[in-house]
């Protein structure tokens, strides 16, 4: 054998030996994210059951402070195990893997610190609610082995709410207590869900979870002899564990009401500057500080408002900007009649409005989502505290649609010009386009199917607000308006959020602010900002999220011209889960290089 050939030889095996351990190399690495993600998913079945699995489905999570502090070893130990992986012997989609893992890993290490820094319990989320929901609307019967675990999980709320109340009186103790105006609303969502058969037995209709065990296990091919037990079970469970439960958590609540003041911002806890500031990194995954923050929804405000002049002279008001808000509160037309039939009515025409958008899909996407997608109203027992609409995710292996939630608990918080906007924010193009196309993304590993960053979700959540109008839709200048007033609104909330929690407003100067700058009526606008007091920080990821999609297209159209894809952009935005805005803002710089070097 000639020289030559031995040397092409002896390159082609170390190429393959090369191409081989590559292989070994990103074989490793999937292997060892989908341990991580296990590992984590382990240690909670309610997380388990979100994910459509059965595993442990009759158990709540471990809410302990041990518990905590075993998830915080357990990222401390990934993080290590994860750093012994030679990033440069991996593809570039498992390069930005490990870029990820080792962001969230030491984003909740360093959050560990903080770990108390919140409220478990308040009007706009909390175990107290997310019993009944998870119960509700995750907890699927299709046998009667899961009508067992349902009663099982009955069973389990009262040692749940005492982990709870537990965790309530530490952080009391620290000096973090929701401001007074929480109590009186959590306490009446408490006695909602206690409320109606078994724990009275003169009620006209049953309590939320009976009524939904019993349509569940009405839907099962089960003995008349086998049904009659299980619903006996249900109720022994609901009045030996569940009431005395929610008995318990209302009497600690109650003594916590005693202890609370009308201090709304964070800035009153201990170091509470300091956890604002990682709050907000935390939640728009930038350095942005809060006096940052807040002059730049200063600016937005005054440039939203400036477009919303235009609308209303063409719409012919001869007006100012706050008389034409009073003429949209006022105008009856605007809204849907306060009734079931109004309500059937406005679940009617959103279905219309998504079914619309799902038919003009393929002009914006090439990538669109096959989880099926419903509308439903807000349960009742939750319906008087939630917001006015929000998204449930699917399971990731298709047994539960996503569901697109309306608060219609006052139509007067809902008027018709609003409609589009929330059900694009919500449903399509907006979460679930997003939430639903990562879930099925099977090449990538799991923790980036499930994964999220607030400021990158609903940015697209907001961004997916404008996006119709540039294919035709918002053709009522009304819809556009209210489209606009929808942005001025998460606006808004840049300067409200730091204002409350950075600059020490109060409740009632927060909601004059709002009031004098958007179309909100006063309760409206008092919902608004309580909401902001018991979620500081995450108001603001809405317009930072949006304002970095949009700079990320202007510099794509820029750069490529008459090359730039609009659907080509959105399908590279969501095509590799959620990202944090710094790794989003790299992803598609890369791809837009990427475009260029290609020849016409």
């Amino acid at each position: 054998m000639s020289l030559t050939k031995r040397v092409i030889i002896s390159a082609l095996l170390l190429l393959v030996s090369q191409l081989s351990a590559a292989r070994t190399a990103d074989q490793q690495a999937l292997a060892l994210f989908e341990q991580f993600f296990e590992e984590q998913v382990s240690l909670s079945p309610m997380y388990q059951t979100h994910l459509g699995r059965k595993t442990h489905y009759g158990e709540w999570d471990d809410i302990s402070p041990a518990q905590s502090a075993l998830y915080h070893r357990l990222n401390q130990d990934q993080l290590t195990r994860l750093n012994e992986l030679d990033s440069s012997k991996l593809n570039a989609d498992n390069q930005l893997s490990v870029e990820l893992m080792r962001f969230e890993l030491e984003q909740d290490i360093n959050s560990y610190q903080w770990r108390d820094y919140n409220y478990p319990v308040n009007q706009m989320f909390g175990l107290h609610a997310t019993v009944v929901s998870f119960l509700i609307n995750s907890h699927q019967i299709t046998n009667v082995d899961d009508a067992t675990a349902y009663i099982s999980r009955l069973q389990g709320v009262k040692p749940l709410l005492e982990q709870l109340s537990v965790n309530l009186k530490r952080r009391a103790q620290k000096g973090i207590l929701a401001p007074a105006f929480v109590y009186p609303q959590v306490r009446s969502d408490i006695v909602n869900i206690t409320t109606g058969k078994p724990f009275n037995q003169d009620a006209s209709e049953s309590s939320p979870l009976l009524a939904d065990f019993t349509r569940k296990i009405d839907a099962l091919e089960i003995t008349p002899e086998r049904r009659t037990q299980l619903l006996s079970d249900a109720n022994q469970a609901l009045l030996k564990s569940v009431q005395p439960g929610y008995q318990q958590l209302l009497t600690v609540w109650d003594k916590l009401a005693e202890q609370a003041d009308t201090r709304d911002g964070v800035w009153k806890f201990p170091q509470g500057d300091a956890y604002y500031q990682f709050a907000l990194a935390n939640i728009t995954t930038t350095d942005m500080s809060a006096d940052e923050i807040h002059q730049l929804g200063l600016a937005e405000v005054a440039r939203i408002h400036a477009e919303m002049e235009h609308i209303k002279k063409a719409v012919g008001f001869a007006g100012s900007l706050p008389e034409f808000y009073k003429k949209l509160q006022d105008d009856p037309e605007l809204y849907y009649r306060d009734s079931d039939a109004g309500r059937a009515q406005y679940l009617k025409d959103t279905r219309v409005l998504i079914d619309t958008m799902r038919d003009r899909l393929p002009e914006l996407f090439g990538h669109l989502p096959k989880a099926d997608l419903r509308v439903k109203a807000v349960e009742p027992f939750r319906e008087k505290s939630a917001g006015k609409a929000f998204y449930q995710s699917p399971a990731a292996d298709g047994s539960r649609p996503g569901i697109y939630y309306v608060n219609l608990h006052d139509l007067s918080a809902m008027p018709r010009y609003q409609m589009e906007a929330l059900a694009y924010h919500e449903a399509l193009p907006g979460h679930h386009m997003q939430i639903a196309i990562a879930q099925e993304l099977s090449d990538l590993p799991a923790f980036r199917r499930h994964g999220g960053y607030t400021a990158y979700t609903e940015g697209w959540g907001l961004y997916a607000e404008q996006v119709p109008k540039e294919i035709g839709l918002y053709a009522d200048p009304y819809s556009d308006f209210g489209r606009l007033s929808f942005e001025l609104w998460r606006a808004v909330r840049l300067v409200v959020d730091t204002g409350i929690h950075h600059l020490k407003w109060t409740r009632e100067q927060a909601i004059d602010y709002f009031v004098a700058n958007t179309p909100m009526i006063r309760d409206d606008a008092r919902r608004e900002v309580e909401r902001y007091i018991v979620m500081p920080g995450q108001a603001t990821s809405y317009k930072i999220g949006m304002n970095a999609i949009l700079a990320l297209r202007t510099q794509a159209q820029r750069e490529l011209g008459d090359d730039f894809s609009l659907k080509a952009f959105h399908d590279q935005i969501l095509g590799a889960g959620a990202l944090p805005l710094s790794i989003l803002e790299r992803r598609i710089q890369r791809w837009i290089a990427t475009r260029a070097d290609e020849p016409q």
